[in-house]
């Protein structure tokens, strides 16, 4: 699983870039994803909105068997 996610966050991390973020896998297990949130996204108050809503939605959609997202 953790190679799926690395292929999707590879698909997502330009988007963040551009707005002067990035994001870090940190760790799979047992369906949970832990996330890093760097650069401009780590200060940015709308970081949590952009993990649930945007981040592990897409994750979810390409990975079903996906249970949760955390940041860390």
């Amino acid at each position: 699983m953790k190679e799926k996610v690395a292929e999707v966050l590879a698909q997502i991390r330009p988007s963040l870039q551009a707005d002067g973020g990035d994001v870090e896998l940190v760790d799979v297990n047992d369906g949970v994803i832990k996330l890093k949130l760097r650069g401009a996204c780590a200060g940015c108050p709308m970081a949590t909105m952009t993990l649930q809503h945007g981040i592990e939605r897409i994750l979810k959609e390409q990975i079903p068997e996906l249970k949760e997202v955390l940041a860390v």
